[in-house]
């Protein structure tokens, strides 16, 4: 005879009542997690914003020629501090730079503000009278070309000048055509 063991099949687990204390503890990790997922995705979009204000370039002139060109904030508010606060173009600042290196080797000082306003007024300069009409522009500078010569003549008709080349004793003075 066969004697059976019983085998113990696992019934179904049964669904077993929530407690109170469960269901509210449910609840309160699904608030938690919709208001992390809200302030996430306002984070999200505030960073998105300000990146593409940051890269977003912005048309700035320049104070010395008037040069319009298209930079990033960063790069316009690194200028500015470099200039005292004034934008200027590349050009214009190697120009700013060079004029500094003048100003501080014949003065002993370095005024970056000086420097900047003396560039800057040569730009006005330039723009009022060689842009306007070149032509005119290269006809004046023409003339103070030869005015120059002219001048540097009339001195030197006044003051003898010295002989570059002189002659010794040792040199003949006459031409021999025979050696030619």
């Amino acid at each position: 005879m066969f004697h059976h063991k019983p085998v113990e099949v696992p019934m179904p687990r049964q669904e077993q009542p929530h407690d109170h204390f469960s269901l509210m503890n449910n609840q309160r990790l699904r608030k938690a997690v919709s208001d992390l997922s809200i302030e996430r995705d306002r984070h999200k979009n505030d960073l998105l914003e300000a990146i593409g204000e940051l890269d977003e370039a912005k048309q700035v002139e320049c104070e010395c020629c008037g040069l319009i060109e298209d930079c990033t904030p960063n790069y316009i508010a690194k200028v500015k501090d470099s200039f005292s606060g004034k934008w200027v173009c590349g050009l214009c600042s190697e120009a700013v730079k060079e004029k500094l290196k003048q100003i501080s080797t014949s003065t002993g000082t370095s005024n970056a503000e000086e420097a900047l306003k003396s560039h800057k007024d040569f730009c006005q300069s330039y723009n009022t009278t060689t842009r306007l009409n070149p032509k005119l522009s290269l006809t004046s500078a023409m003339r103070d070309i030869a005015k120059k010569s002219f001048e540097s003549r009339r001195f030197t008709s006044f003051v003898k000048p010295k002989s570059k080349l002189t002659r010794t004793i040792s040199c003949d003075p006459r031409i021999n055509l025979d050696m030619i």
